[in-house]
C-alpha cells in the first residue's frame, strides 16, 4: 500500500537531516507503528506521507502512484489523520466536524448525514451527540470523534500521531481496545506513531523501532522484536520484562486452558462434595441456571449443610473472556481469591479456567527453541 524510498527531510538552517534516506514498505491492512525516542524523526516521517511536511528527497508511493508529485490537498483528502490534540473545530458541531472532508469532496447532504450517523455508531457514540459541541464532550469522547472524522470519507490509509496520548490511562486503554476491535472490521492501512513501546506492542502488526534520523533499528512483528531483538539498542528500548510484554500478544482463546470441576447452585451439598472429591481439586466453581460463575466453594463450606450454596465460599469475581490478553489475565489472577481466572463467553457463560500453570506453559512456548527448557543453552 505504501512504499517509502530513500525518504529524507532536512529542515532549513539544519546541517543534519531529521530523516535520512528511510526506505520501507507498509503492507495493506496493517497497523505499522513508528516508535523511538523523542526527536528521532518518527512524527516527521509520518507527516511526510501526507505531505504536511514536504520531503527534501526520496519518493512516497501509495498504491503504485508516486504522490510526491501530486496535489498535496487532494492527497490529504485520501488519507485520514488523527492527532494527539484531536484538533476538533470548537465552533462546529460534532456532525459538522465529522463531515469536514466529505463536504470538501462535494458529497450531498443526505449522504453526509447517513455517513455521520454510521460513524457515530461505529465509534460507540449515540446519534444525540450530532448537535453537541466539542467542549461538551469528555476527552475520550472527543478522541472518538477525531477517529470518526478521519474515517469520514472512507480513506484506505490513516495516520495516527500519538492518538491516545492526551487521555487518562484508563480511557486510553479502553480507546486502544475499541480501535483494535474496529480495525478488525475496517482493515485500514494505518501508520501509528508513539513513544511508548508497550502501546506499540499492543497496537502494531509490525513495529519500526527508529534511531536518530529515522534510521531503522528493527522493523518486524512484535513477537520477533520481543523474542529476537536486533541489537543492544533495541533491547534497551524494549526494557525489562520482555516475557511479560509477550503475554500482551497472546489471547486466552489461543492457549490450552484448564478443566475445572463445576456444579450448579441448585445441587445439594452432598452432590457438590462428591464432584469435588472426584476431581482431585481443592475447590468447585458453582454456576447459576444460566451457567454463569457465581461462587468458589471448598470442603469446609460443603460440610456446613445449613449454609445455602448461594452464600457459601467466595464470589467468582476474576472473570476474563477469550479475547483477553494473557497479560490482562495474569493481572486478574493476581487479584483473585484463588489465583486463577474464569473464562467466559460473550454472554458471560462459563467455559474454562486459566491458572498459573497455564500461564507458565504459555510463556515456555513463547520462548525461542534454543531457550526452552531442555532446548540447549
Amino acid at each position: 500500500m505504501i512504499r517509502l524510498e530513500k525518504l529524507s527531510k532536512t529542515f532549513p538552517g539544519q546541517s543534519e537531516p531529521a530523516v535520512d534516506e528511510l526506505t520501507m514498505d507498509i503492507h495493506e491492512g496493517e497497523i505499522v507503528v513508528f516508535v523511538g525516542p523523542s526527536g528521532c524523526g518518527k512524527t516527521t516521517t509520518m507527516k511526510m506521507i501526507n505531505r504536511i511536511i514536504e520531503p527534501s528527497g526520496g519518493r512516497i508511493i501509495i498504491g503504485g502512484e508516486d504522490v510526491t508529485r501530486t496535489n498535496p490537498d487532494r492527497l490529504r483528502r485520501r488519507i485520514g489523520y488523527v492527532i494527539q490534540q484531536i484538533g476538533l473545530f470548537p465552533h462546529m458541531t460534532i456532525a459538522d466536524n465529522i463531515a469536514t472532508v466529505p463536504k470538501m469532496l462535494g458529497w450531498d447532504k443526505r449522504r453526509i448525514a447517513e455517513r455521520t450517523d454510521e460513524l457515530l455508531e461505529t465509534v460507540g457514540m449515540d446519534k444525540s451527540y450530532r448537535d453537541r459541541f466539542p467542549k461538551e464532550l469528555s476527552g475520550g469522547q472527543r478522541q472518538r470523534v477525531g477517529v470518526a472524522r478521519a474515517m469520514a470519507a472512507d480513506p484506505p490509509i490513516m495516520l495516527m500521531d500519538e492518538p491516545f496520548g492526551a487521555v487518562d490511562p484508563i480511557t486510553r486503554e479502553r480507546l486502544q481496545d475499541e480501535f483494535l476491535r474496529l480495525q478488525e472490521e475496517i482493515q485500514k492501512t494505518i501508520v501509528f506513531v508513539t513513544h511508548d513501546i508497550d502501546e506499540a506492542i499492543k497496537m502494531g502488526d509490525r513495529i519500526a523501532i527508529l534511531r536518530e534520523q529515522s534510521i531503522i533499528a528493527q522493523y518486524d512483528t512484535p513477537e520477533r522484536i520481543l523474542t529476537d531483538p536486533a541489537d543492544a539498542y533495541v533491547e534497551d528500548f524494549i526494557g525489562a520484562g520482555a516475557s511479560l510484554k509477550r503475554l500482551s500478544l497472546s489471547r486466552v482463546r489461543d492457549i490450552k486452558t484448564s478443566e475445572w470441576p463445576v456444579a450448579s447452585l441448585t445441587d445439594s451439598h452432598e452432590e457438590v462434595l462428591q464432584t469435588l472429591k472426584r476431581s482431585g481439586k481443592d475447590y468447585v466453581l458453582l454456576l447459576d441456571e444460566g451457567r454463569k460463575p457465581k461462587r468458589w466453594v471448598g470442603v469446609a463450606e460443603l460440610e456446613m449443610d445449613g449454609a445455602p450454596l448461594r452464600n457459601a465460599g467466595w464470589p467468582a469475581v476474576a472473570i476474563v473472556e477469550g479475547k483477553s490478553s494473557l497479560y490482562e489475565t495474569l493481572d486478574t489472577m493476581i487479584t483473585s481469591y484463588k489465583g486463577s481466572a474464569i473464562v467466559v463467553d460473550d454472554e458471560g457463560r462459563y467455559e474454562s479456567v486459566v491458572d498459573f500453570g497455564t500461564v507458565l506453559q504459555a510463556i515456555e512456548e513463547m520462548r525461542p527453541e534454543e531457550h526452552r527448557v531442555g532446548g540447549g543453552a
